[in-house]
């Protein structure tokens, strides 16, 4: 009767006929991070050995730890058409024009229309509908969230991470009304999930009753959601502490245009709202003290792109690099994919080509200073 070997076994015999066992550890780690995280996970399954080190928060945090010195820029690519199709791809932040650029397609589902929050600390979470699901777009790695438990369709929701606790939690705040002629709706129902094993949705109070904005960004610094709503009729700085999972309100400056066209950016390492009119203006407000309310109006900017990008373009304000470049987009997708980089300090604009991600199809999301990861979930 023949044997049976088992996968544990034949790993086992692996790690044994491994030639890299006899390399020190150090070495391993050294050559591993030099990798980008695509090979790193596919090197988990060749031994016990290497996967206990890639596993390991201990790598995984060194990884992160050299990553964050090297920022990338990361686009989800959405391609509707008989054969939906979903791929992320990052390149250097420094010269994205370079060949310096890392691929990975999402094929978790046959529906991808995911709609996708800012990067933290490499890892993306995506919603569509009452579906929500976290992943490496890195290595390619997803899982899927159990279904956010109500009846309406219209949810907002915002991912972040806790530094104490060392946890990831997605914010989901469920809609129950809209109101006419508004960007907004008044949250109703305010869930939380912690990712990990046997975790499930958690229904939490909120104090501040508010109406969130459509089209607004979620940023999380330092353990905290900030986004903005409309707080008694009046638009708010919304916070969310993810440790103690409170909400907090923070009134905005008496501005017409940051009412109206203010979107939060990262920026110096403050909160910071960017409004642009019509006109083009770019005004920054930098929250310099958050229990005092006190705001600063840190620079009014008016790039002139047309002369490299033509007046028939309509662009748009997309977030401000760490270098303090200032990022506008194309509202469609070119083909190829460019943007525009306005360097405030020099009075320098310059055009940006991405290769392999233009089609005048295609819904493109672009995060800017994202950290590859070889995290496992």
């Amino acid at each position: 009767m023949k044997k049976r070997v088992t996968r544990s076994q034949k790993r086992d015999e692996s790690d044994e006929n491994d030639p890299f066992s006899t390399i020190p550890l150090e070495l391993k780690v050294e050559i591993l991070m030099k990798l980008p995280p695509k090979s790193i996970a596919m090197l988990s399954f060749v031994s016990k050995n290497w996967s206990s080190i890639i596993r390991s928060k201990d790598f995984t945090n060194l990884y992160l730890t050299r990553s964050s010195t090297r920022p990338r820029l990361l686009f989800s690519v959405y391609l509707p058409g008989d054969v939906q199709t979903r791929f992320f791809q990052s390149c250097s932040q420094e010269d994205p024009s370079s060949s310096d650029h890392h691929r990975v397609s999402y094929t978790l589902t046959s529906d991808p229309r995911y709609s996708f929050s800012t990067p933290i600390r490499g890892l993306i979470c995506g919603r569509n509908g009452t579906k929500m699901i976290i992943g490496n777009p890195s290595t390619g790695q997803f899982v899927t969230l159990p279904r956010v438990k109500t009846c309406r369709q219209d949810i907002l929701s915002a991912f972040g991470y806790d530094p104490v606790n060392d946890v990831f939690k997605v914010l989901c705040m469920t809609v129950t009304s809209r109101r006419r002629r508004t960007r907004h709706a008044l949250s109703k129902e305010h869930q939380v999930f912690t990712l990990g094993p046997r975790q499930k949705w958690r229904m939490m109070e909120c104090k501040y009753p508010h109406r969130h904005y459509s089209n607004s960004k979620v940023i999380c610094r330092d353990g905290v959601l900030y986004y903005l709503a409309s707080f008694k009729d009046k638009r708010s700085l919304i916070s969310f502490d993810l440790r103690s999972e409170e909400f907090d309100v923070t009134k905005l400056p008496e501005d017409y245009t940051l009412q109206e066209f203010g979107n939060l950016v990262n920026h110096t390492g403050k909160i910071t709202i960017a409004s642009q009119a019509y006109n083009g203006t770019i005004d920054l407000w930098v929250l310099e003290n958050t229990n005092k309310e006190e705001w600063s109006k840190a620079a009014s900017v008016a790039p002139s792109w047309t002369d490299i990008a033509g007046n028939e373009h309509l662009f748009t304000f997309r977030g401000i690099l760490g270098t303090g470049e200032i990022i506008l987009a194309m509202l469609a997708c070119p083909n190829p994919y460019f943007f525009i980089c306005y360097d405030p300090k020099e009075k320098i604009v310059r055009k940006v080509f991405v290769e392999g991600i233009g089609d005048d199809s295609a819904a493109i999301q672009v995060f800017f200073d994202h950290v590859e990861s070889p995290m496992f979930l």
